[in-house]
């Protein structure tokens, strides 16, 4: 990959890519990530979910727009296991070149209180680039607690694990946020944000929508963390996902 703008062009995109693809999957009736983090559902047991995830930088930069494809699967183990691989492909326009992130993940929710709307739940993600660095991973843990009216907060941590692409120590561990908000039997306004000025530090607000089929579809739009401070970068994408559940 070419490296524009004084070296930060190859960690935005390499950044996207990997930001985009956080967590695994979303089962028909609730969601196991909401955009970028992991919530405390897994897919049900002997279930899949396959996933197509597009991004594209908007507004574009004068160079080297990025555009991320990304095609996700999940199983559910066990009734609290599931596990899951990612598969993103970052094109950059005007010779950029492409970039491959193979991102194998589990998540284990350890703790459930339907009763009370509460739950939490642990995960690992690694980062495989093919050709940008070395492989590196995600922890994370969260809570959540859902109201009878259907909003859901989340909330957690997460830490990276020889992470080359985190700019500084305090880069390395941050806060997890998330909103769910029902506002018909079928649509949602949802948000969440990871801190810190990294590749996941982005707040994605948008819109969920329950279809046929055990279909889900996602529009937001991202945000970096980052992303006014350092504007030449137009560090921002339109954020699009459709996904369904099966069998």
């Amino acid at each position: 990959m070419i490296n524009r703008r004084s070296g930060r062009i190859s960690k935005l995109v390499i950044g996207m890519a990997l930001g985009a693809c956080l967590a695994a999957a979303r089962p028909a009736a609730a969601q196991s990530t909401i955009f970028n983090i992991p919530t405390t559902d897994t897919v049900s047991k002997g279930k899949g979910y396959a996933e197509f995830d597009y991004l594209v930088q908007l507004p574009a930069p004068d160079a080297g727009q990025f555009q991320i494809f990304a095609p996700r699967a999940v199983v559910g183990v066990t009734p609290q296991l599931e596990v899951g691989v990612n598969l993103a492909v970052t094109h950059v326009s005007d010779g950029g070149g492409n970039t491959t992130v193979f991102q194998p993940n589990a998540k284990y929710k350890f703790f459930a209180d339907d009763d009370q709307g509460l739950a939490a739940a642990a995960g690992i993600i690694g980062y495989m680039p093919n050709n940008d660095g070395d492989n590196f991973g995600q922890i994370y843990a969260n809570v959540s607690k859902k109201t009878k009216s259907g909003t859901r907060l989340t909330g957690g941590i997460y830490g990276a694990l020889s992470c080359d692409y985190c700019d500084g120590a305090s880069n390395k561990m941050g806060a997890i946020l998330g909103l769910e908000q029902p506002i018909n039997a079928k649509v949602s306004f949802v948000a969440d944000w990871l801190s810190g000025k990294n590749f996941w530090g982005y707040f994605t607000p948008g819109v969920s929508v329950v279809l046929p089929h055990s279909g889900l579809l996602n529009i937001g739009y991202s945000i970096g963390n980052d992303s006014f401070k350092n504007n030449d970068l137009k560090n921002r994408a339109l954020f699009v996902y459709y996904g369904i559940t099966f069998p």
